[in-house]
């Protein structure tokens, strides 16, 4: 049972990463967007996200279930030694969602709007950041659960270059999937050629911001180059996610969202496999060589027993009411779409 629960771990880390991060990616879109575009881009991007972007952080509360039930060593060493960047994560969730509430249901247009705006578009920046530092913080090797000071317990953990390096890679990788979702729901081409080109700019910058990751951990000593392609599971990723980069690029021209959106989703995958394989089942690298390991670390077998046929017998109600959400949501954008174009004829 135990490998279930840590395959609904990966699969619940994954899902947040591809889901969540096109939810951020299309504030980060709408950050960069000219001042003439960003009203269509809001509408769009709603478009986009509208069906998902409340049931999005689920994937984040199961995750963080699943160490509280599961694991509770590795959930506690996490909350404390990283509290700070989860407080930080946390509250640029809380207020991306406040903004967006209010942004769209606010009966009055005033100037409300343009915070509202400007609070959705800056955390949905901030909150990938932080969660990239998280996730990099983990594999640092600079957590120390021994240290004396509030700097050595609460900042050298994360406040490295590259945990700070793997937030930007994060926060490119959000652009990329929003600019990828976007392409299949804007109805004007121009608007379609734009978002090709956001994902082709940001597509660019995570390869940028890829290297910079190497680049820091060889600064700080982090053996990352080996991790990656010391083992033929690394190689074999890399060489895949390499090829449908390549084949997304041909893609791009031609019509269709589905393979482009899929081509995007599977990037995302190689790249949480590399990150993964090398270190299972470490989950977290201590500092002084020290590690907590998923198979190590587990609650009591009745527990995590428990904990085991509650995902499984969750998911059987949680997985189709999300994709009927999801139907339900795309028909009714269809019908109003097809409502609009009756009245313009």
């Amino acid at each position: 049972m135990i490998y279930i629960v840590i395959g609904y771990l990966w699969a619940s880390i994954l899902l947040y990463l591809l889901l969540g991060g096109a939810d951020f990616g299309a504030g980060i879109i709408e950050l960069f967007t000219s001042r003439k575009n960003k009203e269509k881009t809001q509408h769009t991007a709603y478009k986009a996200i509208g069906p998902l972007w409340e049931a999005n952080h689920m994937w984040l509360i199961i995750a963080i279930v699943i160490l509280f039930v599961g694991f509770p060593a590795i959930y506690t060493t996490m909350s404390v030694h990283l509290h700070i960047p989860l407080l930080l994560m946390l509250l640029g969730i809380i207020a991306r969602g406040t903004a967006l509430t209010f942004r769209h249901y606010d009966a009055v247009v005033d100037d409300w709007q343009t915070l509202y705006r400007r609070i959705f578009t800056y955390s949905s920046f901030v909150t990938p950041l932080f969660l990239g530092i998280i996730a990099g913080s983990t594999v640092s090797g600079q957590i120390d659960t021994e240290a004396k000071t509030f700097a050595g317990a609460y900042l050298s953990g994360w406040l490295q270059l590259f945990p700070v390096s793997v937030g930007f890679f994060t926060v490119t990788i959000c652009g990329f999937l929003a600019a990828v979702y976007l392409i299949g729901e804007a109805t004007d081409e121009a608007d379609k050629t734009r978002y090709r080109i956001k994902s082709r700019v940001f597509q660019n910058l995570a390869i940028f911001c890829g290297v910079l990751v190497f680049a820091a951990a060889a600064y700080e000593h982090i053996p990352l180059w080996s991790w990656v392609f010391g083992q033929p599971v690394g190689i074999a990723a890399v060489a895949l996610a390499s090829l449908s980069v390549i084949l997304f690029r041909i893609l791009l021209r031609r019509p269709g969202r589905q393979p482009l959106r899929m081509l995007a989703a599977f990037q995302i995958c190689m790249i949480l496999l590399v990150t993964t394989y090398h270190h299972y089942p470490d989950i977290v690298l201590l500092k002084n060589g020290h590690h907590l390991s998923l198979l190590e670390e587990q609650g009591q077998q009745k527990t995590t027993e428990a904990l085991g046929w509650a995902l499984i017998l969750g998911s059987l109600f949680i997985l189709p009411a999300l994709f009927y959400l999801m139907y339900a949501f795309q028909m009714k954008s269809r019908k109003k779409v097809y409502g609009q174009a009756t009245m313009h004829e």
